[in-house]
């Protein structure tokens, strides 16, 4: 079974991990199990530099694992290799019902945008087809569907229904509205 993957995506600053922070509860009380994958541009630093597993890789270790009780990280070091896809990196993770993706824009995945006009800044849904709603605290004139973005039922009903249909579905048609947020 293909994992449903879903994008959120908007300019810095938008309120995208603000959205999709208030999501993860809201699909946990729904019964379902949802992944996050967060791309990032910068190097990653999960512990101190000096810390043992910072000194493991340091000096030359392929992938250090650093577990508790609670919680596991594993860091592997890309020495000469290409950075890893989208989907070798979901497939890296435990099975869910939804994974939501932050970044990996080049990546060919329905994403949401969250899009607010007031932060002075272009949006990203004119020039890309891979944007299949907006999730906004305006009006907008857009024949895209239009979410409230304060309203996180409403937001994670869109997404279940795209689920439902399946990844290469049309954007549900019973959610389709001018924006009038």
């Amino acid at each position: 079974m293909t994992p449903f993957i879903l994008g959120i995506t908007g300019t810095s600053g938008s309120g995208k991990t603000t959205l999709i922070t208030a999501l993860l509860p809201w699909f946990r009380a729904q019964g379902l199990t949802v992944n996050v994958v967060k791309h990032s541009h910068h190097p990653l630093e999960l512990e101190p530099p000096g810390k043992d597993s910072a000194r493991f890789r340091a000096a030359g270790a392929a992938e250090v694992m650093v577990a508790s009780p609670y919680r596991y990280a594993i860091v592997r070091e890309l020495v000469d290799e290409a950075e890893p896809t989208l989907a070798e990196q979901v497939a890296r993770l435990r099975r869910a019902d939804i994974t939501l993706v932050e970044g990996f824009r080049r990546e060919a995945i329905p994403r949401i945008e969250v899009y607010r006009p007031a932060r002075g800044r272009a949006p990203y849904y004119p020039g890309d087809p891979s944007i299949v709603a907006l999730a906004t605290d305006a009006w907008m004139d857009t024949m895209l569907p239009c979410l409230r973005l304060d309203d996180v039922a409403q937001v994670g009903a869109f997404i279940l229904a795209m689920k439902d249909q399946g990844a290469d579905a049309r954007p549900p048609a019973l959610l389709v509205t001018r924006c009038s947020c």
